[in-house]
């Protein structure tokens, strides 16, 4: 029997103490250790993933300041030499192809239609979620049914009424079909489902009617999934492309997507032209994006918790 046996055999207690603190100081570093190699682990992967996605963006950029030979190489280069911007003065300086034109028609379209769908989904949405009536699930369930419609389905429809108003060529006819969102309704019930009703109750024992409770209270504390919503319908406005075409006949009523795409066709071998095109589309929804990121998690993450 060892010496450092004989202490432990005499003194149980103290090498109990003494195991339990080398654990003690070993279990949590141990434990540290593995998280921050998960964690590493994590980030790799989310590293990876970010750059599948953001690649083709960056080679976009890169390509829309290539020369035209270069862009059309079969060797693709991520570096242009040199780098130009002859491709942005061609595309915006095209005498046949009004881009600027076409990039203020999407503009002022998918601004009035996301004011639209907001003004009309947000007091549909709250009576829905909040105010007592007959036939209110019945309402809710036909609303959220026109989700499951093909939108190939409404084109013939919405022409003709579209025609019959006397809107065709016109940009009225890319923005108001689309403004009553049943999408847009359904989400914002569901985040007015998430607010508590204690604060509206509140409000009501202080003398406030519906309308002025609707505006004061609910409203303010709605602007995480009203961000989200108008994002969402400016992006879909903006990317809009079917629709359009059948409605918007002459080139100056084009929006950007319908637009680019008859340019497409006139510079079908011209990369360079028409990452340029792309990179112009492009920008004020990444902007958009940008600025409203901090809502739109939010009320992403806000809506949806309550059926």
């Amino acid at each position: 029997m060892t010496e450092t046996d004989m202490r432990h055999a005499e003194h149980p207690q103290a090498s109990a103490r003494e195991r339990a603190r080398i654990a003690k100081a070993a279990g949590p570093s141990s434990a540290a250790d593995r998280r921050r190699l998960r964690r590493s682990l994590l980030h790799l992967v989310l590293a990876v993933v970010a750059a599948l996605y953001v690649s083709p963006l960056l080679y976009m950029l890169v390509t829309s300041f290539k020369t035209g030979a270069q862009a059309g190489m079969t060797d693709p280069q991520w570096i242009p030499s040199p780098v130009t911007v002859e491709a942005y003065r061609t595309v915006l300086g095209a005498t046949d192809s009004p881009v600027l034109r076409w990039f203020l028609n999407s503009v002022v379209a998918a601004t009035a239609h996301t004011a639209l769908v907001l003004v009309t989904a947000t007091p549909a949405a709250y009576a829905l979620a909040r105010m007592r009536f007959k036939g209110r699930t019945l309402v809710f369930t036909a609303v959220v049914a026109t989700l499951f419609v093909p939108p190939m389905v409404l084109l013939i429809p919405n022409f003709l009424i579209v025609n019959e108003l006397a809107w065709v060529d016109s940009l009225p006819a890319v923005i108001v079909p689309g403004a009553a969102s049943a999408f847009g309704v359904f989400f914002l019930r569901q985040f007015f489902l998430t607010l508590p009703a204690e604060l509206e109750e509140a409000a009501e024992l202080d003398g406030c009617n519906r309308w002025q409770i609707f505006v004061r209270v609910v409203l303010p504390l709605t602007k995480p999934a009203l961000a989200t919503l108008g994002l969402l319908s400016f992006l879909a406005n903006w990317n809009d492309f079917l629709w359009p075409l059948y409605v918007l006949l002459s080139p100056e009523a084009l929006t950007l997507p319908a637009g680019l795409a008859n340019f497409q066709s006139a510079n079908n071998i011209r990369y360079d032209l028409l990452m340029a095109g792309a990179v112009i589309a492009s920008v004020p929804v990444l902007l958009l994006y940008l600025v409203a990121q901090r809502w739109v998690i939010e009320g992403v993450s806000r809506s949806g918790l309550k059926g």
